[in-house]
């Protein structure tokens, strides 16, 4: 399950949708949630948090927290479709082994760090 932060673009919401990815928007369903009530929704229903929000970083490092799933993107909003294509090989290759990383995904690279 993919916990989408406010910041990402619906069409990436869409194309996971399509791509038969259960997605809970944040801009559709939770609007105004602090990061820190995100995370901890995320880490109640074991969702993977997908934001483009470096804050989530500062957090989840700062605080040690372990047991959260995150996938932060960083790219140009005109290769948003460019990123859609790789977030979606990144998550049918590696589905739920990315349960408790801090993964960070750029055009050119995908970083993947483990939590635990």
């Amino acid at each position: 399950m993919i916990l989408a932060d406010e910041n990402i673009d619906r069409r990436i919401i869409s194309a996971l949708r399509a791509n038969q990815y259960d997605v809970h928007s944040i801009m559709e369903k939770d609007r105004g949630l602090s990061d820190e009530e995100i995370i901890a929704l995320a880490r109640e229903i074991k969702y993977i948090i997908l934001t483009e929000d470096k804050d989530f970083g500062d957090l989840v490092f700062a605080q040690n927290i372990t047991d959260i799933s995150v996938i932060l993107l960083r790219y140009d909003f005109k290769d948003t479709e460019i990123m859609i294509e790789i977030l979606i090989n990144l998550l049918n290759d590696k589905g739920k082994t990315l349960y408790n990383k801090f993964t960070v995904v750029t055009i050119d690279k995908i970083r993947i760090r483990n939590l635990i």
